[in-house]
């Protein structure tokens, strides 16, 4: 064959060969996931959602075969770590293990976000729920809603109350008692709620609307004196613990929870092989009775419904603190 007629051949059977390899590079794409994969959670170690977290992580680590490591990023209400998920690569690396203040509350808390928790991120299916616990410490002369209300009224202004934060649901859930009850008491900010925790085991402030893992455990060592549930109803895991609204503030009702979300954009087979393990895992007895000995109640749905349940919760909130006239500090 004559050198021009070479090149004309080799460049009609050129896009044949690409096509032909096509199929075969396609092919050779890892499956997902074939590589450790990130668990970002937005709060302090040794909180609420670093310990559901890592209890999590470990149970997906061996339901997939790949370690799921946790990477810390806490502050800004939970907004420091939205923000690393939200511009992470949707390929199924990036997970975040979600909580209730950075989708139902800091949209309503904060003029500015630099992320859209509507629009940025792809459901997977909700994890826990738990009332908060309100705790004082035991030499404090209240043992029930009425009596912290009776103080309060008494001394305005002179009990403080410690949170995790600015736009924790902690605080939130303190904010809205205060205008509900009528009683003022000053906020104390902490960078993270165990550290508001050493704060009240040593009286240096006086009652707390905490997490139920956090506070639970020093209440049952008698440590702290648990004086009520913020849920509208008694919870299952604390039958005989009174609500708030049984305190005397009629119309009260927080309710916390926790789910786990990946940047927007997730493949569905990703998200759909994590939704199953996920309500594979949850129906384990260790880990329901792991999550009960925490105070909180393992609970799943569908991506759908998830997405559902945090856009009608975000907007109950933003009716809830636009009445109660609740900012962040």
């Amino acid at each position: 064959m004559k050198p021009r007629m070479l090149h004309t051949a080799l460049a009609a059977a050129t896009p044949l060969a690409l096509l032909a390899a096509t199929p075969m590079v396609a092919s050779a794409q890892p499956a997902w996931p074939s590589k450790p994969i990130r668990m970002v959670i937005a709060f302090s170690p040794g909180g609420t959602s670093d310990t559901l977290g890592r209890i999590l992580g470990q149970r997906i680590t061996e339901a997939l075969g790949q370690p799921v490591v946790v990477d810390s990023r806490p502050g800004a209400s939970g907004m420091i770590g939205a923000d690393v998920t939200a511009r992470a690569a949707p390929d199924g690396y990036t997970l975040m293990h979600a909580y209730i203040g950075q989708f139902s509350v800091n949209p309503s808390l904060f003029a500015k976000m630099t992320h859209d928790p509507a629009r940025d991120f792809t459901p997977i299916s909700l994890v826990a729920t738990a009332p908060q616990l309100v705790v004082v410490p035991p030499d404090l002369p209240v043992k029930s809603i009425r009596d912290l209300t009776a103080l309060a009224r008494d001394k305005p202004g002179q009990l403080n109350f410690g949170t995790g934060g600015s736009g924790t649901l902690g605080f939130v859930a303190a904010e809205l008692y205060q205008t509900l009850a009528g009683v003022k008491m000053v906020h104390v900010s902490y960078k993270g709620t165990v550290l508001a925790q050493n704060d009240l085991l040593a009286n240096r402030v006086q009652v707390m609307f905490s997490d139920m893992p956090i506070a639970l455990p020093q209440a049952n060592a008698g440590k702290l004196r648990a004086i009520a549930v913020t849920s509208g109803k008694r919870s299952a895991l604390l039958p005989t613990m009174p609500t708030v609204a049984e305190g005397g503030v009629p119309g009260y009702e927080l309710l916390a929870w926790w789910g786990l979300v990946g940047p927007r954009g997730l493949p569905a087979p990703v998200v759909n092989r994590l939704h199953s393990e996920l309500v594979r895992i949850h129906a384990l007895p260790e880990i329901r009775e792991r999550y009960e000995s925490l105070g909180v109640e393992p609970a799943t749905n569908t991506p759908a419904q998830f997405a559902a349940f945090m856009r009608e919760d975000a907007e109950r909130f933003a009716k809830l603190l636009k009445a109660a006239g609740v900012k962040a500090d």
